[in-house]
């Protein structure tokens, strides 16, 4: 069982600008669309975890829906997922270790976290087993923050790194 964050970041460490924008993303040239091991990642996972804000940014997309995998979203504000995606994505609620015992036990054991708050909730519970980071270089300056305060330090090691476009960093990190 793993919960597995992938995730890229600005240079200072945000997911999100001040307005909640990612076209940042796409500021370095990908002329040949590589997906950099995405696909390859997603068919490691069983399903996704993610929280409501992600998960309205993502049905906003121009575009279908993204992943063939379940997705679950934690909200405790949501009351029903919109009709269009009732058969990809699922409401689930209350206490992140029961969330995760229950998917676990339906067979959900590798988990891909998506989102900042859940990915800080996940990470203040001590829920996090590998982070899979890609840094685009650019300073944004504020916006959504991947990590928040811990009540201590979280130690990880590097598993692997690789540069990509000769400008993006993707680390793969597991915790200690």
């Amino acid at each position: 069982m793993a919960n597995i964050v992938y995730i890229a970041t600005s240079l200072d460490g945000y997911i999100a600008d001040k307005n909640g924008n990612l076209d940042w993303l796409h500021s370095i040239p990908n002329p040949e669309g590589n997906d950099f091991g995405f696909a390859d990642f997603m068919d490691r996972v069983d399903a996704l975890v993610m929280g409501r804000n992600t998960f309205e940014t993502v049905c906003g997309f121009d575009c279908e829906w993204p992943y063939s995998k379940p997705v679950f979203v934690i909200s405790n504000s949501l009351k029903t997922i919109p009709n269009d995606y009732k058969d990809k994505a699922f409401l689930v609620n209350g206490e992140l270790k029961n969330i995760l015992t229950e998917l676990n036990s339906k067979g959900f054991n590798e988990l891909y976290i998506d989102g900042g708050k859940t990915v800080q909730s996940f990470m203040a519970e001590g829920l996090i087993d590998e982070m899979i980071i890609t840094t685009i270089p650019v300073i944004l300056g504020g916006g959504t923050p991947l990590f928040g305060e811990t009540a201590s330090p979280v130690n990880f090691v590097l598993k692997h790194s690789e540069v990509l476009l000769d400008a993006i960093v993707k680390n793969h990190y597991s915790r200690v």
